[in-house]
């Protein structure tokens, strides 16, 4: 078989900004592809496949792979945070769809793929992964929008989202309901006031967690909150709480950079992002 020079595949992680838990029950969300994410590199050549991940788990890798040629699959971080704790931008997904590229599929084949292997999820950390910028979901359809570049702070500790998520999934009853329709106001009003957005959505969310018993807020998170609205910004976590990033947003560069002040002095680590395009094939 002839041998192929290297190519990499980059696909980017996510933030979520807004919409989290309600997106489950078909409300809509925003989500925003930044350039943290996935990369894999592969040789093609041989008569054997080989994969590679940092933890040695394939499972989110290996069945998009199962029809690709032979040769050396890599994956790793692309553009890591230098930090013992990593925090989440949604690694699994743009894994999935780095090696649905990488094997020469459509890339909307990771919708079905993760959703298979993680047993749940909304996929809108795989739609950011195959669309890049930031982007509108609604029951799986991506929507783009002009992207807004958020301030991300790691609050000191990631957090698993699969034991939150099934918590919410056992909540029955109307207060649900409305909190679906709530979130889906607040969506709706995002781009005419997202600050205000960012405020009423991380409130509408401490108040679910009170109902639901799901640990969403932390003494770091509750602290992050405060000194961006006390300069004049709104803050909330991204994803699905209990530590982990979160997003805040300002309307001019003072108050911002007031605000990083304040992480500073909290020994928090704020980490730079920029929108970034959907999952690439690069060729060496």
């Amino acid at each position: 078989m002839h041998v192929l020079s290297e190519c990499s595949v980059l696909a980017p992680g996510k933030l979520v900004l807004m919409g989290e838990y309600a997106v489950l029950d078909g409300s809509p969300a925003i989500v925003l592809a930044i350039n943290r994410g996935v990369r894999c590199d592969f040789t093609v050549g041989g008569v054997d496949q080989h994969i590679e991940t940092p933890d040695g788990d394939t499972r989110f890798v290996a069945p998009p792979l199962a029809t690709a040629p032979p040769g050396r699959y890599r994956f790793q971080a692309w553009n890591p945070v230098d930090l013992p704790s990593k925090p989440g931008f949604g690694g699994s997904a743009a894994a999935c769809v780095a090696a649905c590229v990488a094997a020469g599929r459509p890339a909307v084949d990771a919708l079905s793929i993760h959703h298979e292997v993680q047993g749940s999820g909304s996929g809108i950390d795989v739609l950011a992964g195959i669309h890049g910028g930031m982007g509108r979901v609604e029951h799986q359809r991506w929507s783009a929008l002009p992207p807004l570049i958020p301030v991300v702070t790691f609050a000191g500790r990631s957090a698993r989202t699969g034991p939150r998520v099934e918590r919410y999934r056992g909540w029955q009853g109307s207060e649900r309901r409305d909190f679906a329709d709530r979130s889906r106001a607040l969506v709706d009003n995002f781009a005419s006031d997202p600050i205000a957005a960012f405020r009423a959505a991380w409130r509408l969310l401490v108040r679910m967690a009170d109902i639901t018993g799901i640990a969403y807020t932390t003494p770091e998170l509750e602290a992050i909150v405060r000194e961006a609205e006390a300069v004049g910004g709104g803050a909330k976590a991204s994803g699905a709480g209990g530590g982990d990033c979160t997003v805040a947003l300002f309307d001019n560069d003072r108050s911002a950079a007031r605000f990083r002040e304040a992480m500073e002095h909290l020994g928090l680590r704020c980490i730079p992002v920029l929108p970034a395009a959907g999952a690439q094939l690069v060729t060496s």
